[in-house]
């Protein structure tokens, strides 16, 4: 091999590992940004989340849901083992109800979780599936149903 020839290799394997490397450093950073939401029972686990901007999801508990000042709402998300105060300043979406899945966006201050945005759930055929067998689990399922017919890939609309 050539002088020239190999000054190429080199320079292309040096290319390949430089783009590896950086592929290796982005994923790393979007770990824990790929996730579409935590729920309360691993938002308690993990109180280093509580620093970051972050999304819960759960069921709306039952007669938790109060409506203060204005648009100002509080209410209680569940996945059947934790739960977790929800404050939020805004008008909430019309699918949203006690006893109905919602997905909160924010932050948690002073052990409360401060959303910014309310995503409430659009289908009724979906539940994501680690909340679907927390609460057939703890006895909180509703449908009477096998959480297998609910759990599954999110709808279109939710990717």
């Amino acid at each position: 091999m050539t002088g020239r020839k190999k000054k190429r290799l080199a320079i292309v394997l040096l290319g390949l590992t430089a783009l590896g490397a950086a592929t290796a450093m982005v994923l790393a950073a979007f770990r824990d940004n790929l996730v579409f939401f935590h729920s309360p029972s691993e938002l308690a686990a993990r109180p280093s989340l509580a620093d970051s901007r972050i999304r819960i999801g759960g069921l709306v508990e039952t007669h938790s849901l109060v409506h203060e000042d204005g648009r100002r709402v509080t209410f209680r998300v569940t996945d059947g083992k934790t739960d977790i105060n929800v404050s939020y300043d805004g008008i909430l979406p019309d699918l949203f109800r006690e006893g109905q899945g919602v997905v909160a966006e924010g932050r948690v201050k002073g052990g409360v979780f401060i959303a910014s945005t309310i995503l409430a759930k659009h289908d009724e055929k979906y539940m994501p599936p680690e909340v679907a067998a927390a609460l057939k689990k703890s006895g909180h399922w509703q449908n009477g149903g096998d959480a297998s017919e609910l759990a599954g890939p999110p709808p279109a609309h939710y990717r």
